[in-house]
């Protein structure tokens, strides 16, 4: 029998987290193999295990070699997940094809992204981040242009606030909260959901104090007329026996999620599997990225309440020291070149360097 509310309504409160990897798309070589064996997941944990990860060093006196600001500790690796890939839906477990008119889009900004690079070391040195991309002592003349579209992104360059990633600014990619294997706010995702009769409202915690709050409205009233955009869509919620079933449009087209923007379109399931875990499952459609809607899951595990009975509003710091000291850094190095006492800021990589080139066997 489902769990209810003092109301009558199916009870999801809690906090909840999934405590293991799955890579979003599944790697080739589990071809339409949906769950790993025991023995694949045993062998999958004990390779990653001996994983160096950001413990793994660059090749000295490079830029690379000093650039990483966190070592492994703050990025744990979890125990592998009983699924190849959170995709469903295609059953190969992978993306669908991107239209032409996305796949032009994704190409201007990696060459614009590349153009950025192609006097640096990282170029020089036909790092992975310069893959596509040719070394030119010269900087690229690009570097005046703008972006292709409204920056989500890192990139090689610090002119403004908008130069930097939406995580520098200590804003979230938003929904749906399904992040890349590996990145920061993939392995430290957790959210809580709290109901109320006619609302519910989920908090999440993600990443490094990147957090945030929706509202699901549940009155069965329509969306925002299409001019309103947010940040994290307009949720509208509904129950279908036990499932919430949740309708979220209208994103702002300064959100990017696997390069779909304000025309995301998202039906989310979530539901009670028993007193410790809920499922979430995800149906992702925009036609102008995808050929076609696509479907992703998940299973949440439900947190101690008592040993996280404070849970404290999420803070984020990046944008408040960090994005300062990032534009001012910049402006130095400007500075000093002018004043001929350094470099051309241009020919230095300021993107964060990644873990050596190390790739994860679940990928």
């Amino acid at each position: 029998m489902a769990l209810t509310t003092p109301w009558g309504e199916p009870d999801l409160q809690g906090i909840w987290t999934d405590e293991t990897d799955t890579p979003l798309q599944r790697s080739p070589k589990f071809a339409n193999q949906e769950f790993f064996t025991d023995a694949q997941r045993a062998e999958l944990d004990r390779q990653r295990s001996a994983m160096q990860g950001r413990e793994r060093r660059a090749e000295r006196r490079t830029e690379a070699d000093v650039a990483g600001a966190y070592n492994d500790v703050f990025t744990p690796k979890k125990r592998t997940g009983a699924r190849t890939s959170r995709i469903v839906d295609p059953p190969n477990g992978r993306l669908p094809p991107l239209t032409p008119e996305a796949q032009k889009m994704a190409a201007a900004e990696r060459d614009f992204r590349l153009a950025l690079l192609q006097s640096t070391e990282t170029c020089k040195n036909q790092a992975a981040a310069c893959s596509g991309g040719k070394y030119k002592p010269a900087p690229s003349p690009r570097f005046e242009e703008r972006a292709p579209r409204y920056n989500t992104a890192r990139m090689n360059r610090h002119y403004g606030p908008e130069d930097a990633t939406l995580a520098e600014r200590c804003l979230m990619g938003g929904l749906p909260e399904i992040g890349t294997l590996g990145a920061i706010a993939d392995r430290i995702s957790f959210r809580r959901i709290v109901q109320a009769p006619g609302g519910i409202s989920m908090f999440y915690d993600v990443g490094q104090g990147q957090g945030w709050q929706r509202n699901i409205v549940m009155d069965g009233s329509p969306h925002l007329p299409a001019g309103v955009r947010q940040w994290y869509g307009d949720s509208r919620g509904h129950w279908e026996g036990n499932t919430l079933v949740i309708d979220v449009t209208n994103f702002s087209p300064k959100t990017d999620f696997q390069g779909s923007r304000e025309n995301l379109h998202l039906i989310e399931r979530w539901a009670r599997t028993s007193p410790s875990t809920l499922e979430y499952a995800v149906t992702v459609e925009d036609p102008t990225v995808w050929t076609r809607p696509w479907t992703a899951k998940q299973e949440f595990i439900r947190q101690n309440n008592e040993e996280n009975r404070i849970y404290t509003e999420p803070r984020c710091i990046e944008g408040n020291f960090g994005l300062p000291g990032l534009l001012h850094g910049r402006r130095m190095e400007e500075l000093a070149f002018a004043e001929g006492r350094g470099i051309d800021p241009r020919t230095r990589d300021s993107i964060k360097a990644d873990d050596a080139g190390e790739r994860d066997p679940l990928q």
